[in-house]
């Protein structure tokens, strides 16, 4: 997993690197998206996370749900169109998970996704996902470390 700035960003993810949304397809064809730990330091410290339901259908580009923190409240942004299928109630619960473990407890939601062939291309990943976060990072001057 890469570090820059003291944010982790792991390469095996697809990131939507402007709206701070990851997405990690599944074995079973469904999609994972979440916020990554860059988007959960700038909130600093969600308190309360309110995913869409179960059969929803979510648009690239649009809310699949709200966080809040003391000071922030705002969208998690869909990285690709799909339905929900899951929503992670542990996180709902618990949504501190979100601070901890952006890429593993604190996922947000499972979307059975639409184009996720011609979706995911133009989302980064790898190397690609974590220059493009150096270079947000520079320009905003952001430094968490």
């Amino acid at each position: 997993m890469a570090q820059v700035r003291g944010c982790n960003i792991p390469e095996d993810r697809f990131y939507w690197v402007e709206k701070h949304a990851w997405a990690r397809l599944e074995e079973d064809g469904m999609v994972t998206i979440g916020i990554t730990d860059v988007a959960q330091r700038l909130a600093k410290g969600i308190v309360n996370a309110t995913p869409k339901d179960v059969g929803r259908a979510v648009q690239k580009g649009k809310s699949a749900g709200t966080l809040e923190s003391g000071k922030w409240v705002g969208p998690v942004t869909s990285p690709v169109t799909g339905e929900i299928v899951a929503i992670n109630e542990t996180m709902k619960a618990n949504p501190s998970f979100i601070n901890s473990d952006p890429y593993g407890e604190g996922w947000f939601v499972r979307l059975k996704p639409a184009d996720w062939a011609g979706e995911s291309a133009s989302l980064m990943t790898g190397d690609g996902a974590v220059a493009a976060y150096q270079k947000f990072m520079e320009e905003q001057n952001l430094n968490f470390e």
